[in-house]
């Protein structure tokens, strides 16, 4: 999809799909990435994840085109405890981080609330999103709860429900974490 712009070019930015086991991180970057992507996926022998036979244990990777000029690079990191010494690697140098978290998870909130604070300073000096997945499957967590969690966090970022198996839902995300770092920036500059 590159055309005619040469690779020297292209504006290419990072941003990091962070988040639980189960939550969709390697599905989401599968329906955007223009890329077949690449995953570290293994068997899931731990259980977790909502039943999820493989697991990611290093990184996701793919890459979008957003615009003739502007390729974005798109990293997934794993969402197991044990292999978190791969997420400041994978989060260095991110214009954003897109936070996924499963509402049908046993306790969506207290992870929504671990990753902001695992990722505080990455999440204030780039930006974030958030994006619910599955939240069809547990009508007792609402949106509003996970914007109090945000909110109790002195922060302001985004919260959208989203399929990860959909592309404009992903989409979604991305074009709104590119808008919150754009505001960021702006207001930095005045």
């Amino acid at each position: 999809m590159m055309n005619d712009i040469e690779a020297s070019d292209l504006d290419c930015r990072k941003i990091v799909f962070v988040g639980e086991m189960g939550a969709g991180k390697t599905t989401a970057i599968r329906s955007i990435s223009d890329t077949d992507p690449v995953t570290t996926e293994v068997d899931n022998v731990e259980g977790g994840g909502g039943g999820k036979l493989l697991t990611t244990v290093a990184l996701d990777y793919g890459k979008v085109m957003i615009d003739e000029q502007t390729q974005l690079t798109l990293y997934g990191t794993p969402g197991q405890e044990r292999f978190k010494f791969m997420w400041p690697i994978l989060t260095q140098d991110a214009l954003g981080l897109i936070v996924l978290i499963s509402n049908n998870s046993e306790k969506p909130l207290e992870a929504l609330r671990n990753y902001l604070l695992h990722f505080r300073e990455t999440i204030e000096k780039s930006a974030a999103v958030v994006g619910i997945s599955s939240a069809d499957l547990n009508d007792s967590t609402t949106v509003e709860q996970y914007h109090a969690i945000v909110e109790k966090h002195c922060l302001k970022l985004p919260v959208f429900t989203i399929d990860a198996r959909r592309q404009d839902d992903v989409l979604l995300l991305v074009n709104a974490l590119l808008s919150v770092n754009e505001a960021k920036i702006l207001a930095a500059d005045h």
